[in-house]
């Protein structure tokens, strides 16, 4: 490379700040237009000259490094309980305490912590600082407020008009169906789905059996996989303890897991002492162990379990409805209901669409099934009690959804409309009682509110093209999970007014509900007049046939003969009338 220039400086000078200073401008090169060059041009004929007239524009993409999260928690365990006590056993921390009491530091320290707590006590009592003052102009807001959605997650998003939903697929190849559905109790955005192939001999020879539990916050992978021995048809959260988990199986089986031991259960029931079909129900009962539960099949039988053994159930119930306890005419089980604040009572929905009205209670047997709702066309899928009526029950199956009332016996008091598809699952609200959801097998969810309208649903979201098979509600009625027939799980946030109490909602609910009631018992005692009165027609009839003497053949054939020709002799009198008249 020729050097054109050299500029030189002292190494005294480097580092030296530059000054700059106004002067006026200065002309370095003027070059003169020259005429001459002119002719020296070619001119071009034709010139082709094309103009884009638009902004230019230029694309930049960039891919963003994935963030890895984890989940990590602590377990806190009850503390200051000497190492021979066993908190969880309430015997022995009972007498730990009487021992406790009878030390003589005792009292002194109990005088002296009694003085401060007394204190705070009355200072909490002078002033309730989360008291709520104008309850009824917040409600008044939420009434006018239209029906909308905000979006929970922007992964694999599906938008609709009324919400943005949340799906996660099954990781497996195979197209498992989400079966059922179950939120963490302790308000957090866990869902457990229970992933299984109901069809018959569908199942492929290296299908996966596992199910998993999602975390909302990061949905692209399962937070924790359970590894039960069969395809899980149910799998329920315990409402006491967020670590456990109860689940039916495929074949039968009950299995419970401990998620703080792993993905493996802690327990499995033998294959000699389970249901002989798939458990299509399994619901955790109010005890004081916390470790009761209880399950329903298809092969007709209803069996209690506690968890921490179950190696053989503690009951066993036969849904024979003509009370013999024969297993072979006993009724298939689909769906289970269990409303804890009536602890003896449960439901259970049969394959033949007959509801079953059971007393854990009772002393035998045939007593246990009290009585039976019958309504349906085919297998009830989906039972639920009102949360605050607890005597108003859903049932959804066929092509309707229907509500009853467990004094009104041979009718429903409210039903929905036939549908065109098939519908699958249903539930109530758990904040409103007069709002129940309804999945169909076109893949639309429905959210009826009977209040506003009862011909039709409030409110209707397509989810996705495939038939939906499951729906759960979480406690605060706001996030709704429906699960897919391929396993596809949606998690929807619908709006508040769809999810907060309406002022005197309680009241107008309750009242349609005992006027309909008192209409169906009208009905019902309508009925039964009239069926008493063709009974005692009939049998007067009876008793008429048996007094009369019986008659010969000839007299019988007379006795036709001459009616016949009597009403051949009137109609030829009825058209000599007419031709009279013409």
């Amino acid at each position: 490379m020729e050097i054109s220039y050299l500029y030189t400086r002292k190494r005294s000078e480097f580092g030296r700040p530059c000054c700059f200073s106004d002067q006026a401008p200065t002309v370095n090169v003027d070059i003169p237009p020259d005429p001459g060059l002119a002719g020296s041009f070619v001119p071009r004929d034709p010139v082709h000259t094309s103009v884009q007239h638009s902004t230019e524009m230029s694309e930049h993409e960039v891919n963003t490094d994935r963030v890895k999260v984890q989940s990590r928690g602590v377990n806190h365990m009850e503390g200051g309980w000497p190492k021979d006590v066993n908190p969880r056993e309430a015997d022995q921390t009972a007498r730990f305490r009487k021992k406790l009491e009878k030390d003589e530091h005792y009292v002194n320290i109990i005088t002296q912590l009694g003085t401060l707590m007394k204190h705070c006590t009355k200072q909490n009592n002078a002033i309730n600082i989360y008291e709520e003052y104008f309850e009824e102009e917040e409600m008044i807001e939420v009434e006018m407020e239209p029906p909308s959605a905000k979006t929970i997650n922007a992964i694999s998003k599906l938008t609709s008009l009324f919400g943005v939903l949340l799906s996660k697929r099954d990781p497996n190849a195979a197209k498992r169906t989400a079966t059922h559905l179950s939120w963490c109790p302790n308000a957090s955005k866990k869902l457990a789905v229970a992933y299984s192939i109901l069809e018959f001999q569908q199942s492929k020879k290296d299908m996966s059996l596992d199910s998993y539990i999602w975390d909302l916050e990061n949905s692209s992978r399962p937070e924790m996989v359970l590894k039960p021995p069969s395809p899980l048809v149910t799998l329920e959260y315990n409402p006491k303890d967020s670590f456990m988990l109860v689940g039916g199986c495929y074949n039968g089986q009950m299995a419970y897991w401990d998620t703080r031991k792993g993905q493996l259960p802690v327990e499995v029931s033998t294959v000699e002492v389970s249901h002989r079909d798939p458990v299509y129900g399994a619901i955790w009962l109010q005890s004081k162990t916390g470790t009761d539960c209880f399950s329903a099949s298809t092969d007709g039988q209803v069996l209690w379990w506690d968890v921490r053994k179950l190696s053989v159930p503690t009951e066993k119930l036969v849904l024979d409805i003509s009370r013999k306890g024969i297993l072979k005419d006993a009724l298939g089980a689909v769906a289970l209901e269990f409303e804890s604040t009536l602890p003896t009572k449960f439901m259970v929905g049969t394959e033949q669409g007959i509801v079953i009205l059971c007393n854990r209670r009772a002393k035998t047997p045939a007593e246990k099934i009290t009585c039976t709702y019958s309504g349906h066309h085919g297998p009830v899928y989906a039972l639920s009690r009102n949360p605050m009526y607890p005597k108003i029950f859903l049932t959804v199956g066929d092509w309707t959804a229907r509500i009853w009332s467990e004094d009104a016996k041979e009718s429903a008091i409210m039903w929905t409309k036939y549908h065109s598809a098939y519908l699958t699952d249903g539930c109530w609200s758990p904040v409103r009682p007069a709002v129940f959801l309804t999945t169909r097998s076109d893949g639309t969810l429905d959210i009826w509110d009977f209040l506003f309208k009862q011909n039709d649903p409030f409110l209707s979201l397509k989810v996705c093209d495939e038939p939906l098979s499951s729906l759960r509600v979480q406690d605060n009625g706001r996030i709704v999970g429906c699960g897919s027939k391929v396993g596809t799980v949606s998690v929807m946030e619908i709006s508040s007014v769809l999810c907060t109490l309406q002022r005197n909602e309680k009241n107008l609910a309750n009242a349609m509900f005992e006027r309909e009631t008192r209409r169906e018992k009208i009905l019902e005692a309508r009925h039964r007049e009239m069926r008493l009165k063709e009974r005692t027609r009939s049998e007067s009839r009876v008793m008429e046939m048996e007094e009369a003497p019986a008659e010969s053949p000839q007299e019988v054939f007379a006795r036709t003969q001459k009616e016949f020709l009597e009403v051949i002799q009137a109609e030829l009198r009825r058209k000599a009338r007419a031709e009279a008249q013409q």
